[in-house]
């Protein structure tokens, strides 16, 4: 895959990030053994051009459908079926909404997928977060394509004197959709209805995906079509495979532009954000300015190391980091109020995200975020407070601006406490903490929790102190897992309790404080590990801890017994003691039973940080960055998962980790590079020098924080977010460091 190399030079961080990263079938050793299925093994990811936390993302598509599981753009394909304003949520096994796709024909005019889609090869592909192009020999074509944050611009230049067609296309697959061609004004604009997937699947979500495209150039052919069939109206809505075509005819070495603005509230939205964000600006501006944004975000963290393939990693897991959450308000701050239909609101501060994959986000993701741009975590909570106000409860899983109750736990109320926890506060606290209180307390009615509002088998967790087997949540996407559901309400009862204590809330405080034990209801101490239970208190018969059970979520009993980051030595207690605690995660290990493909096991590795060996964390560390990450194609071991992969990388290539998101303290390890610079807000820094006794070094002997001895194997984000220098000395062997009961968190 070729980078941008005609727009970068030896300095840019740009050229680093390499978008076709996950866009193959993961080839690590993990993934190929505990993942289950196909769309496992998939990291999902697709070479978006867009900005930051962008509304619209720009790819190539060789995948036609806006199905779950079916990202626009798979590597493997060799047919090219068009360049997609897409909504996909990155990395993710969900689904594409409100997208759009433009196929520019050469030639004679054909409006059949099966006719139009063209070979194309790799070798002729150049993908930047910023820009990408596509040549097309064959068809005498090339494409290039830069954005904004709401909006594209398309560059079509023709190598040959020939007929050239756009098709403009809805990608409903219901069938559903309009477009419409004002050839006086030169434009074409349309929407793709959008529907909703898991609670209340199929049903409308209240708005659309609109686009508004500006043609710079007279058009001299114009209709519509559905399918192979041609018509010569100039609007077309709610038929199958439907589009819009317009032709030109262009000269050998003639450029085409095509303006693109997109707005999830109106056709007045899309407009308007294409006349502020783009107007009448070349393509080289377009490009420019998405550039030095991009340049701007992935210097947010500099790393020094003579490893340029660690680099290309580490770049390109910023980019798919700052994917997501996903802007949804318009320049004007209008946006489609929440799970309403076709009700428009107006942010009165900041915009307004939506897409927050929070079950897997509020591991790594979002604390990455809290350090990198504490702000935009504000216009996060700001925007999970308007859900929660406008539709009555507080979402679980919001994504395409409706209730899901995709996944399990509560993990929307772990975030806001972990904002809150770390004094990132700009929004109505009460109102935060009376919808996370709602959820934690108030069983939704009926109606409600059929439309996926409330926690999930909430009546029996607040009964029996877990979920017991007899309770099958059948009114869920993911049914049954009642024993990763204990064990993740148990550590969200452990966030709002957080919030309650800072809040004053005293007795909500013992009650929230004494459900986040829960987590012992379900572990077996015959067995030393999680196992499902009936009411009766007795266990289920079923249970093998390296094999799939029902009642645990995408894992293995020994995979999610792990799953208290609240309280470890807690756990450690139940197990036997820090020693056993130790020994547990020395088979998990030695069994290679540890899978980072997927998200509950993601602290496991520094958990080795609660006992007497913390350089095992150092060490299990390192192997999971050498062979769970690469640079190529197939280089990320699962979902990506919009973006927790790749903040995994993040954090554990500098050195720290957050096993517990809500509390204020990271995990140390030994950092992948010789300098780590963290550019912080009001311009402080935060240093890492790493001082290697040799290139194999790896073990910690001893950290300097600020020039000061410092014998702790963990920091805080106040240390951090002050700025300084966190200094360490590198050995070949294992040392003594941090294995003191006072070093330990």
């Amino acid at each position: 895959m070729l980078l941008l190399s005609t727009f970068v030079n030896a300095q840019d961080l740009l050229r680093y990030v390499q978008p076709m990263s996950g866009t193959a079938p993961s080839t690590t050793g993990a993934a190929l053994k505990h993942s289950e299925a196909g769309s496992e093994k998939n990291a999902n990811t697709i070479p978006a051009v867009g900005l930051p936390f962008s509304m619209t993302q720009w790819t190539p598509q060789t995948q036609t459908t806006e199905n779950k599981c079916v990202p626009p753009y798979f590597y493997k394909d060799s047919l090219l079926s068009g360049f997609r304003g897409t909504h996909w949520l990155s990395g993710s096994c969900t689904q594409d909404y409100g997208s759009f796709t433009i196929m520019p024909v050469s030639g004679k005019l054909k409006t059949a997928v099966k006719d139009y889609a063209t070979p194309f090869t790799h070798h002729n592909e150049r993908s930047s977060p910023a820009y990408y192009k596509l040549d097309l020999p064959d068809k005498h074509l090339s494409t290039e394509i830069t954005a904004t944050a709401r909006c594209g611009i398309m560059q079509f230049t023709s190598t040959k004197t020939d007929s050239l067609y756009l098709l403009i296309m809805p990608n409903s697959d219901q069938g559903k959709g309009f477009v419409e061609i004002d050839a006086e004004k030169g434009v074409v604009w349309g929407y793709n209805p959008v529907h909703r997937i898991y609670q209340g699947r199929g049903e409308p979500a209240g708005f659309k995906g609109w686009f508004y495209i500006k043609i710079e150039k007279a058009f001299i052919h114009k209709g519509t079509f559905s399918g192979a069939e041609l018509f010569t109206a100039n609007r077309i809505i709610n038929q199958k495979d439907a589009g819009a075509y317009i032709g030109f005819k262009m000269k050998k070495g003639e450029q085409l532009h095509i303006r693109i603005g997109t707005s999830f509230s109106s056709l007045e939205g899309a407009i308007l954000n294409l006349e502020s964000e783009i107007g009448t600006k070349s393509f080289t501006d377009v490009l420019t300015s998405a550039k030095k944004i991009w340049e701007e975000s992935l210097s947010k963290i500099t790393v020094q190391t003579k490893n340029e393939r660690d680099k290309r990693i580490f770049y390109t897991a910023m980019y798919h980091s700052m994917q997501h959450p996903r802007l949804y308000s318009d320049v004007d701050k209008t946006y489609p109020a929440f799970a309403s239909n076709d009700k428009l609101e107006k942010m009165a501060e900041g915009d307004y995200y939506d897409d927050f994959s929070m079950w897997d986000i509020y591991r790594a993701q979002l604390p990455l975020i809290e350090i990198l741009k504490p702000d935009l975590v504000n216009a996060f909570v700001r925007s999970l407070i308007g859900k929660g106000k406008q539709g009555g409860w507080l979402p679980i899983f919001p994504c395409w601006n409706s209730y899901t109750a995709a996944m399990i736990g509560d993990h929307v109320t772990a975030f806001i406490a972990s904002a809150y926890a770390k004094g990132i506060r700009q929004y109505n606290t009460e109102d935060a903490y009376q919808l996370m209180r709602k959820n934690a307390f108030n069983v939704a009615d009926a109606n409600e929790y059929k439309n996926g509002m409330g926690r999930r088998a909430l009546p029996s967790y607040l009964k029996y102190g877990f979920i017991p087997m007899q309770d099958s949540v059948p009114e869920a996407f993911h049914k049954k897992e009642q024993v990763s559901r204990t064990l993740e309400y148990a550590f969200d009862d452990y966030a709002l309790s957080v919030v309650a204590k800072g809040m004053n809330k005293t007795d909500d405080y013992k009650k929230l404080h004494q459900r986040s034990f829960n987590y012992e209801n379900v572990f077996d101490k015959s067995v030393g590990m999680v196992r499902g239970r009936y009411e009766n208190g007795e266990w289920s018969e079923s249970f093998d801890p390296d094999k799939r059970e029902a009642y645990i979520t995408e894992g293995t009993p020994r995979q999610y017994t792990f799953y208290v980051p609240h309280n470890v030595p807690g756990l450690a207690k139940l197990m036997g003691g820090t020693k056993a605690f130790e020994h547990s995660l020395d088979q998990l290990f030695f069994k290679n039973e540890y899978w980072h493909g997927n998200e509950p096991g993601h602290q496991i590795p520094f958990m080795y940080n609660f006992t007497s060996s913390p350089w095992k964390t150092q060490k299990v560390v390192r192997s999971i960055l050498s062979e769970e990450y690469s640079d190529g194609p197939g280089g990320l071991s699962g979902n990506d998962d919009a973006g927790q992969m790749s903040a995994w990388y993040i954090f554990a290539a500098i050195g720290f980790y957050p096993v517990n998101p809500v509390s204020t303290a990271y995990q140390l390890s030994s950092p992948l590079f010789d300098k780590v610079t963290m550019q912080l807000p009001a311009d402080k820094k935060w240093e890492i020098i790493c001082h290697k006794k040799s290139a194999s070094a790896l073990y910690i002997s001893k950290i300097y924080l600020n020039g000061k001895l410092y014998d702790k194997n963990f920091i805080t984000y106040q240390q951090i977010m002050q700025g300084g220098k966190l200094e360490i000395w590198l050995q070949e062997q294992p040392g003594t460091f941090g294995n003191k009961v006072s070093s330990r968190p």
